[in-house]
């Protein structure tokens, strides 16, 4: 198994177009299983302002003969810091691109995005309907209520 970035010091790519993902065999083919990665500071600029955007991404997904490496995928969801991009474009690219080279059984993912302008932007993406016999808890994030 060749991986890029797990055990070696890997700096954070300058943009998300940048950042190599690994993906090392799935440990247990033909098992139907959901793996769920939570990043709840995840952070992208605004294409307009330049002002940073805030969220909480939940991404879920079924491996077929792939998994992707956590760290490589750290790495690419840290190079969009610096990346201009509307909400829906952020949220459902990294689902697409994941889906495009991992290409898992099935994929999900929830951008739940802190208040600009005073709105908070929730935005799901899925790559099609939900394998038979999957166990699919809920993503766990409530919607946005303020700070009380």
């Amino acid at each position: 198994m060749d991986v890029l970035h797990l055990g070696q010091s890997s700096a954070l790519p300058a943009n998300p177009e940048a950042a190599v993902l690994d993906y090392p065999p799935n440990p247990r083919p033909g098992a139907i299983y959901l793996v769920r990665f939570t990043c709840p500071e995840f952070t992208s600029l605004c294409p307009v302002t330049g002002a940073p955007d805030f969220a909480h991404i939940v991404i879920e997904y079924v491996p077929d003969e792939n998994i992707v490496e956590s760290k490589a995928l750290k790495l690419f969801l840290g190079a969009f810091r610096n990346h201009a991009g509307f909400h829906e474009d952020v949220t459902v690219g990294i689902g697409q691109r994941l889906v495009a080279e991992m290409k898992p059984k099935w994929l999900r993912i929830g951008g739940y995005w802190y208040p600009r302008g005073g709105i908070p932007i929730d935005v799901f993406w899925q790559s099609g309907p939900v394998p038979e016999g999957l166990w699919l808890p809920d993503q766990g994030v409530p919607t946005y209520r303020g700070r009380g």
